[in-house]
């Protein structure tokens, strides 16, 4: 079973724009989440992400202002409202680099092989379009200013 999702894209904003895109509250709703609930984005924080009617919790794992920033979460529509370490979880990890061309943005998810083999191809084919759409969204949304 395939174990990861890697998405990238070229958008013509500094990485600085890029890195808060993803890394605020505030601006992670413009192409993501519609809201985030009960924390910020520190490492170690474990905020709601909230679509819709569903919400699942995160947890921060790390965040390297302009170049990184991860977090952990149950993938594939799993809603998880306790400790999202105390589940079988994935990866999330955003690379943000400078190039001739713009900004490079990587998303990688990983750790598919080791979720419950009952979900696990759903949650990796439910992640790789989700992921498509979200990327095209935050390139978008970097691409307007």
């Amino acid at each position: 079973m395939k174990n990861e999702i890697v998405k990238e894209i070229i958008v013509k904003a500094k990485r600085d724009k890029v890195y808060n895109a993803i890394a605020d509250p505030k601006q992670i709703i413009n192409w993501f989440p519609d809201a985030v609930e009960e924390a910020g984005f520190e490492p170690g924080e474990r905020p709601f992400l909230r679509f819709g009617d569903f919400k699942t919790r995160i947890y921060i794992e790390a965040a390297k202002p302009f170049e990184y920033f991860a977090y952990r979460w149950v993938p594939g529509g799993v809603a998880v409202t306790g400790d999202v370490l105390k589940q079988t979880n994935t990866l999330v990890e955003f690379f943000i680099d400078e190039t001739t061309d713009g900004t490079k943005v990587t998303l990688k998810e990983s750790g598919f092989a080791k979720l419950p083999a009952e979900s696990a191809k759903a949650a990796l084919d439910m992640m790789q379009d989700g992921w498509t759409g979200m990327m095209g969204k935050l390139e978008n949304t970097l691409n307007q200013g």
